[in-house]
């Protein structure tokens, strides 16, 4: 894996499958700093496995993405540092790819939105008739858009272990009634208000995952990446052909047709690599991003 670079002010202190974390200089820890940098890397992931080579311009792109829909939809609390609210300047050779964000208390629950029924859901809906322990109408099929959009969280696992999905109770259990009510009514806002301006723009966002804190004064904020080709299923909604999708079920697609999961991941084909960057960028051209 590529060393995390040095940055002048910033120290870095953790690793993530795609992301980079840092503090100011000087600052103990990440529980006591005031700013944080998110710097995205070029790696790609799936299956809770990073791959190689890179994606080249990835960084960026997602980076551009989560700042079009945080500048979307504004009306929703961000972990975001507004650039007059001054801290460490940021250095110019991560400029484009990373977030001056404040510190949270992330809560750890992924708070998924399925508006169509794909994927892991649609495995689950096959064997019992519903996804995470909501209930669907029978006679769905692959793709099929849902009813309306249904909230399925899963429990966020430390690193390198496999998240699991929950139900809204266990979500209850975790982080008390009061936080999981918030955490459900947002991310459904969230989704629905961003998959309408996806829409107008040709766009369909199948399912997306979201990730919350709270700040210094209890306030609930969205945090980390927001409605990527990372976190999301974004689909081509003017050819109607699900399988052009802009987001990395290219290279899960790919995947698993050549590796059966076991061991380590092969090594990703150019074809695969260019591909999936060409269907980022258009995505970000499609939504004027």
């Amino acid at each position: 894996m590529t060393v995390a670079p040095s940055l002048p002010g910033w120290t870095h202190v953790s690793s993530g499958k795609v992301r980079e974390l840092y503090v100011p200089e000087g600052t103990a820890d990440i529980a006591s700093a005031s700013e944080l940098l998110l710097v995205a890397s070029d790696r790609v992931s799936a299956y809770d496995f990073a791959l190689e080579p890179p994606i080249p311009g990835k960084g960026e792109l997602l980076t551009r993405l989560s700042r079009f829909w945080f500048a979307q939809l504004a009306d929703v609390p961000n972990h975001l540092v507004a650039p007059s609210a001054g801290g460490t300047p940021v250095p110019s050779s991560v400029a484009a790819r990373s977030m001056h964000v404040m510190p949270l208390e992330m809560f750890p629950v992924e708070c998924v939105v399925r508006g169509y029924l794909v994927g892991s859901g649609w495995a689950e809906y096959q064997e019992t008739g519903s996804v995470c322990g909501v209930q669907l109408p029978e006679g769905l099929s692959n793709g099929d858009r849902l009813p309306e959009p249904i909230y399925t969280p899963a429990y966020k696992a430390p690193q390198g272990e496999h998240d699991e999905n929950i139900s809204f109770e266990q979500t209850v259990s975790l982080v008390g009634s009061d936080a999981a009510s918030a955490l459900r009514d947002l991310s459904l806002r969230v989704y629905s208000e961003a998959a309408a301006i996806a829409l107008e723009r040709g766009v369909i966002i199948a399912d997306t995952k979201f990730e919350f804190g709270r700040d210094a004064s209890g306030r609930i904020r969205i945090a980390d990446e927001v409605l990527t080709s990372d976190s999301s299923r974004y689909w081509d909604a003017r050819s109607g052909n699900r399988t052009e999708s802009f987001d990395k079920q290219i290279v899960r697609d790919w995947l698993s047709a050549h590796w059966d999961r076991q061991g380590t991941p092969p090594v990703l084909p150019e074809s695969i690599v260019s591909r999936t960057a060409e269907r980022y960028r258009e995505l970000i051209d499609r939504l004027g991003a």
